[in-house]
């Protein structure tokens, strides 16, 4: 790995924006001051330019679709186009072909992303209503959590046995994160419309289907075990504004047992969105109203909600120009998730130090993860330059996901990731991609 020295930048750490310069030696933090000189004639020399240098981003719920859905993207494909937006870290769903719920099928992930991620790695193990026995070989230091589908699963992968339900909850010292959406009530509100119009139902009525109701249920039921229990939660992408009344702000995050997330697409899009973007915005939770939207966000800033996270799951186009039954959920969106939020900061709607708390420093609390999420001495060097005021507009020949496409497309956005480095090596600059590969598997400090 080469030795760095990243001069005049402005970084974004802990609260604070500081001018100074970082050192980089070996993949590790070395000093970071005022003013640091090289240290011997072979170091690297970066003059930042008074661009902002924040810590690489930590998205902790991706959907990289490997192995077996390797038409749609692969840890590959899109650990490259993350480290595009920033994202240096990122931990990644069980419901794959086949599905993680073994250890054999984790460990065989793992092995891939050794060989071909760009981007720091690790990898949910997913609970069935069977397989308590493999979750329990399940060794916490290695793996970032347990994954569980309360509803829209795939596979088996729906846990909606109770008295499984609460094994698995007594049972595991795995942080366990969870999909909520109560099944029953999707399955009937989707035979209502479905009535009415067949497998052609307008997707504005995506919201409806996958109700405020269906989610709050679900996500009510859940932390009532957790508190019953004792498990650790985290309630992954939160969607309606009636959820937030079940989370508090009133410890400090490494002290809550009960944790939330939002994903980018639920603080950016609204039920106004559904008419020109139609199944592109087609996610499970659903994107909701505008009420909604500006609930999660108010969540955010008053530290209701922990983290900001991408949920990204791509499709090809031609499964998501699909009539509304037979159009898969989800969209790549970690290209331009940190982007997004730098929008939101042009319009005052969030400062810097927050972006970073949620983005970067909160996830590595939230899981515990060994010596990242924040540019401190002594811990892996992942940090991202990024121009504040360097427009670019999203299009066809800019887009790294492997899907080729983005809800984003036809969107300008105001700042730039301009250099993402890696464990201290630099990977990405300015839309041009390095073919070095040293991320690391992410451990954990349990």
């Amino acid at each position: 790995m080469d030795n760095v020295l990243i001069k005049n930048a402005n970084i974004v750490n802990e609260g604070q924006i500081f001018n100074g310069d970082v050192y980089i030696e070996n993949g590790i933090f070395k000093e970071i001051a005022p003013q640091i000189s090289a240290k011997s004639p072979d170091v690297h020399i970066f003059d930042a330019e008074g661009k902002y240098l924040l810590p690489g981003v930590i998205d902790d719920q991706v959907h990289f679709r490997e192995p077996g859905l390797t038409h749609k993207a692969t840890i590959e494909t899109e650990s490259r186009a993350a480290i595009a937006g920033g994202i240096t870290s990122f931990i990644e769903m069980p419901n794959t072909v086949p599905q993680t719920t073994t250890i054999e099928k984790l460990e065989e992930k793992f092995e891939i992303a050794a060989k071909t991620s760009y981007a720091n790695y690790s990898f949910m193990f997913g609970g069935t209503n069977d397989n308590l026995e493999e979750i329990l070989k399940v060794d916490p230091k290695k793996v970032a959590a347990l994954k569980l589908f309360l509803g829209s699963s795939t596979g088996n992968m729906l846990v909606d046995n109770p008295e499984v339900l609460e094994k698995i909850f007594s049972s595991t010292d795995l942080l366990i994160a969870v999909h909520c959406e109560d099944e029953e009530t999707i399955k009937s509100n989707t035979a209502k419309y479905k009535a009415e119009y067949g497998d052609d139902i307008p997707v504005k009525y995506h919201p409806i289907i996958r109700s405020e109701e269906a989610c709050y249920l679900s996500s009510s039921q859940a932390i009532a075990l957790a508190k019953k229990t004792g498990a650790r939660l985290h309630v992954f992408h939160l969607s309606t504004a009636k959820e937030l009344e079940l989370f508090t702000n009133k410890i400090p995050l490494k002290e809550k047992k009960i944790t939330a997330e939002v994903c980018i697409h639920h603080l950016w899009f609204s039920d106004t969105d559904y008419e020109e973007k139609g199944t592109l915005i087609k996610w499970n939770p659903a994107v909701k109203t505008v009420k909604d939207r500006d609930a999660l966000f108010a969540a955010l800033l008053k530290d209701k909600i922990d983290v900001i996270a991408t949920d990204h799951a791509p499709h090809t186009k031609e499964e998501k120009d699909n009539v509304y039954t037979k159009a898969p959920s989800g969209g790549p969106l970690v290209q331009h998730a940190l982007p997004a939020m730098l929008e939101f900061y042009h319009q005052d709607k969030i400062s810097l130090e927050k972006i970073v708390e949620k983005m970067c420093h909160n996830p590595a609390i939230l899981f515990q993860i060994e010596k990242r999420g924040f540019i401190k001495e002594g811990y892996y060097a992942d940090a991202v330059l990024v121009d504040i005021n360097a427009p670019w507009t999203v299009n066809k020949d800019n887009i790294s996901y492997k899907c080729g496409w983005s809800p984003f497309e036809g969107t300008t956005f105001k700042s730039r990731v301009t250099h993402t480095f890696v464990n201290g090596s630099l990977v990405y600059k300015n839309f041009k991609f390095y073919d070095v590969r040293h991320a690391q598997r992410l451990t954990f400090d349990r």
